[in-house]
């Protein structure tokens, strides 16, 4: 069992950064790939990036190419999601989540957080 808890969410103007992190429970925590998902208002849960065990490989949505960085610290049990320039289309509630593969397919994940609000303001 993994318990996910994510944090570092708020209000930012558009071309602004945040740092998300997403805190993990449990001794286990360097054998799961972590991603980050987002969901907007009214629009279904979308990937936005992964990591693996390691962290020696990154995915990413083309919507995050070049603007955010996924990275992980298994000694901190933590994984970060550095996002740069954000946009207002960027404002959704981003949730990370842990598997034993990597997967974009938010279905596919078997443990998630609660989520925190990312605004970003025109």
């Amino acid at each position: 069992q993994v318990q996910l808890v994510e944090s570092g969410g708020g209000l930012v103007q558009a071309g602004g950064s945040l740092r998300l992190s997403c805190a993990a429970s449990g001794p286990t925590f360097s054998s799961y790939v972590m991603g980050w998902f987002r969901q907007a208002p009214g629009k279904e849960r979308e990937f936005v990036a992964a990591i693996n065990w390691r962290g020696g490989r990154t995915y990413y949505a083309d919507s995050a190419k070049g603007r955010f960085r996924i990275f992980r610290d298994n000694a901190k049990n933590t994984v970060y999601l550095q996002m740069t320039s954000l946009q207002p289309e960027d404002t959704a509630v981003y949730y990370c989540a842990a598997d034993r593969y990597i997967t974009y397919a938010p279905t596919d994940y078997d443990y998630w957080g609660q989520g925190t609000q990312v605004t970003v303001s025109s």
